[in-house]
């Protein structure tokens, strides 16, 4: 059994992490709330901008999308890994990474290189794959004109050739608790197909059909991959608020543990110390 100044040194270090790891959760349960609300508004105006453009692409020729919507034959192939900056955030981060490893066996043969947002993906990815860029300081401020400079760069790589097809790959948040990974296709433009689209109605369109829809589209990417980001930086602070509420729980676990051995250890000595007393006692009677 440890000397008592081992427990109490061990009982000390595991409350100086149990009151880091609570104070991250209570920073990250903060920083959520934000970015809860920010990607449960803008969910609305993406699906809106999604159906319209369905709407509108379902009346016009398959060739409308024009560069955008081209398929090519499959050579040259980006992913898109959308990862966090900081850890101690769970699985968060370790799933995204699988998930690009798990695509670029899938394309094996081809040159496939990644593009990560975040320095967790960037450091581990590199050791293995090609990663042609880094913008992990969006986070520093993300703003949807931040992102749309990203979206028109990825855009314009597609659009000269030098990827034939673009992939995301990111958690989507569904609660604190819950991140669900998605894998999108991001360019070309996958045939757009729906049962929902209306066709009731004689409308008068002010550009052409053709000019809305090209003009809908770049917004709509744009779209696409500031929703992408939002919803991986949302569930980041809940997985990490989940992991650091674990880490608390196990710690508190623990530090009971320790303090139930700490008295168990000193009971045991200060019994051993009342029979040598009474025993040198009993001696000295003799």
């Amino acid at each position: 059994m440890a000397n008592l100044k081992e427990i109490r040194n061990r009982i000390t270090s595991v409350s100086s992490t149990m009151q880091i790891t609570s104070a991250m959760k209570m920073v990250s349960a903060a920083k959520l709330k934000k970015a809860q609300d920010a990607i449960t508004a803008m969910r609305p105006y993406a699906e809106k901008l999604t159906e319209l453009l369905q709407n509108l692409s379902s009346t016009l020729d398959g060739d409308t999308g024009g560069e955008f919507t081209k398929q090519r034959e499959i050579k040259k192939v980006l992913v898109i890994a959308i990862t966090s900056n900081r850890g101690l955030c769970g699985a968060f981060n370790t799933n995204v990474i699988k998930e690009v490893k798990s695509r670029a066996e899938l394309y094996a043969g081809k040159q496939v290189d990644v593009f990560a947002i975040g320095k967790k993906g960037n450091d581990i990815l590199k050791k293995t794959l090609t990663v042609a860029d880094n913008q992990s300081g969006i986070f520093d401020n993300l703003t949807f004109d931040n992102v749309a400079t990203i979206a028109d760069s990825l855009t314009a790589k597609f659009i000269s050739g030098e990827y034939d097809k673009i992939e995301l790959v990111y958690n989507q948040f569904k609660n604190a608790a819950t991140q669900i990974i998605q894998t999108e296709q991001f360019l070309p433009l996958a045939p757009i197909v729906s049962d929902k689209v209306s066709t009731a109605g004689d409308y008068i369109f002010e550009p052409s059909k053709e000019e809305i829809v090209l003009t809908l589209i770049p917004k709509s990417l744009k779209t696409q991959l500031y929703k992408a980001i939002r919803d991986s930086f949302a569930s980041e602070h809940g997985a990490r608020m989940t992991a650091m509420h674990k880490a608390t729980d196990n710690a508190t676990e623990l530090r009971d543990q320790l303090k139930l051995t700490y008295n168990k250890a000193r009971q045991a000595a200060i019994t051993n110390e009342i029979l040598e007393i009474v025993g040198g006692a009993e001696a000295l009677k003799g």
